[in-house]
């Protein structure tokens, strides 16, 4: 027994009962004691135990680290990787307020002063974009004015033309007619007075020339005025006429148009302003957001308590971090320092997934201290993590282990976070029950068997099984207090099903044709080549191989398929103690090498 094995017996002693002592002792004793029978044959070989009945305690033990129940937890709030500064020293009582943690801010404040200025240029813009929606409104409200009074004015221009200048202009022709005609009937009353006066030699001929000049003239400026009505009624009105009409659907346009794009201007204006108070927005944030920064790089206590490190509290579990220090990188959200908040402690252990059908919240526990030797704690089990612990199953992927939380009973001012304890978990306590060893169990086609010694050989009996604690079972029917159990079964019967419990599916069926053809396609091995010699007899043989010669003979292939079935249909503890059985047995069998004399 090793050194650790004695210590860890020596805690044990006090907290298992006086029963369960007794159940190794007879363990011992019986093994020890079927080793020497002087029986004919295997029965030589054969350990056995005699079935007892007393009382029994099942129990889970964990190692696990002690914790404080209710603690402040300051984490490194700063963003991106930082480097620490100043540290102060672990174990110190501080007051609320005292500097804990200062983190490298040089580079936060560089950017703070950048910062700054884009907040500077961002207001600026802000500035600017709100003067120019102003200019903007009011310059629409111009052009939309000014537009109004163009259209305006372009439907009076039609008004006043069809009501006002052309009428006008039709009585100033017919007054030109009027006079033209009335200048033609006296141009030509006086060309026939002259004509007469001619004729008769009162006048010369240049003055009746004159007066006949005179009449054309006033008859062709009677045809010119006539003329120039016609020209207006059927031309001139109606061309100026379309030409305010579309003077008027221009206006009209011109002011659709201007509306349009006041209203986009208008649109543009608020768009650039509010854009600029966003961006205004953003840029003070994220100054505030530097400014928070530089602050959180001084992590101060927010009420008094005692120092402990984070790295200190979780080593038991994550014992590659690095230990905190002046000058170590710290990541973003990284925990830094604990501040327990009251005296009460717990217990943090890690529950092997072969146990979670046992464990359950409120079992009762008691805890030792390696660190507080000759005292034990009460406790009860409070919570059991849903999931497997992640940095377990990143180490091992077949480790699955749960994390438990154990609330310690009372004020413990004497235990510190990060102390080493040991938890047993009770899990069952019975007064007077029957029990064998866990090895003596084995189960054949999911029936827990065990097997007596008969003068027949080994015979099995089906059992009724309960808790066990990975060293004795409760028997629950099956067996009698004085019965005599083999404490390691025999692999040829044990692993033999009975006929209603072999596997007849055409999957398994398939399953075996596949891994005899696979072994017979395998080449052989060097050296292997016909049947072994009587010298190879004597070479270690594989652990199945070791476990089948428990009677002085080697495991056939069947055989050894028959142990596979046998071992895969065992429980996680079972499997266990078979390894150990085997494990011992090598040591106890054959000068402990496993060969054959």
């Amino acid at each position: 027994m090793t050194i650790q094995q004695k210590k860890w017996l020596k805690l044990r002693l006090p907290l298992i009962s006086l029963g369960v002592v007794i159940v190794v002792g007879a363990t011992l004793g019986a093994a020890a004691l079927g080793r020497s029978k002087g029986a004919d044959g295997a029965a030589a070989d054969m350990a056995t135990y005699i079935t007892r009945r007393g009382p029994l305690t099942i129990s889970v033990a964990e190692a696990g680290t002690i914790q404080a129940l209710e603690q402040e937890i300051l984490k490194n709030e700063v963003e991106g990787q930082t480097t620490i500064t100043y540290l102060i020293p672990e174990g110190t009582l501080v007051e609320k307020g005292t500097l804990l943690v200062e983190l490298d801010a040089g580079k936060l404040e560089d950017n703070l002063v950048d910062q700054q200025i884009r907040v500077q240029n961002a207001e600026a813009s802000f500035i600017r974009a709100r003067e120019n929606l102003a200019v903007v409104k009011n310059q629409t409200q111009s052009d939309i004015a000014k537009a109004e009074l163009d259209y305006q004015f372009a439907q009076e221009d039609v008004t006043q033309y069809k009501d006002g200048q052309y009428p006008q202009e039709v009585m100033e022709a017919e007054s030109r007619i009027t006079l033209a005609k009335e200048e033609l009937e006296r141009a030509a009353n006086k060309l026939d007075w002259s004509k007469r006066l001619h004729g008769e030699k009162y006048i010369s001929d240049n003055e009746y020339e004159a007066d006949r000049l005179t009449h054309n003239r006033a008859k062709l400026d009677h045809k010119l005025a006539v003329a120039a009505r016609e020209l207006l009624k059927n031309f001139t009105s109606k061309r100026k006429l379309a030409e305010l009409q579309s003077n008027v659907d221009q206006t009209r346009m011109a002011l659709e148009r201007v509306n349009i794009k006041a209203n986009a201007d208008i649109v543009q204006a608020k768009a650039d302003l509010k854009a600029s108070e966003a961006e205004f927005g953003q840029q003070k944030q994220k100054q505030a957001k530097i400014e928070r920064q530089i602050a959180n790089a001084k992590i101060h206590a927010p009420r008094a308590g005692l120092v402990v490190y984070a790295t200190s509290a979780k080593s038991s579990w994550r014992g590659n971090d690095e230990p905190l220090d002046e000058g170590r990188s710290v990541r973003p959200r990284e925990e830094l320092i604990y501040l327990p908040t009251a005296d009460t402690m717990m217990a943090q252990v890690q529950i092997h997934e072969s146990n979670l059908d046992k464990v359950r919240v409120g079992l009762p526990v008691r805890l030792t201290v390696d660190a507080v030797k000759g005292k034990t704690y009460v406790g009860r089990v409070a919570k059991i993590a849903p999931l497997p612990n992640a940095h377990s199953m990143r180490m091992n992927p077949d480790l699955k282990v749960y994390l438990t939380e154990i609330h310690i009973d009372g004020k413990n001012r004497e235990l510190r976070t990060g102390m080493s304890c040991r938890a047993e978990i009770f899990i069952d306590q019975q007064d007077d029950a029957l029990y064998v060893p866990v090895q003596a169990v084995v189960r054949i086609g999911h029936q827990p068997t065990v097997y007596v010694p008969s003068a027949q050989g080994p015979e099995k009996r089906p059992v009724k099984i309960g808790l066990d604690n990975n060293r004795v079972v409760h028997i629950l029917s099956g067996l009698e207090e004085g019965d005599e159990v083999l404490l390691a079964p025999p692999l040829e019967a044990s692993s033999t099903l009975e006929p209603e419990d072999e596997p007849d599916s055409a999957q398994m069926k398939d399953l075996k044709k596949s891994i005899e053809a696979s072994k017979r396609a395998a080449p052989p091995k060097p050296g292997a080549e016909g049947p072994p010699k009587q010298d190879d007899a004597r070479a270690p043989r594989s652990d199945e191989g070791r476990q089948g010669a428990g009677h002085g003979r080697n495991m056939t292939p069947e055989q050894r398929e028959e142990m596979r079935k046998r071992f895969e249909s065992m429980s996680p503890e079972q499997r266990e103690a078979m390894r150990k059985r085997m494990r011992d047995g090598r040591g106890s069998r054959g000068g402990g090498d496993g060969r054959r004399e």
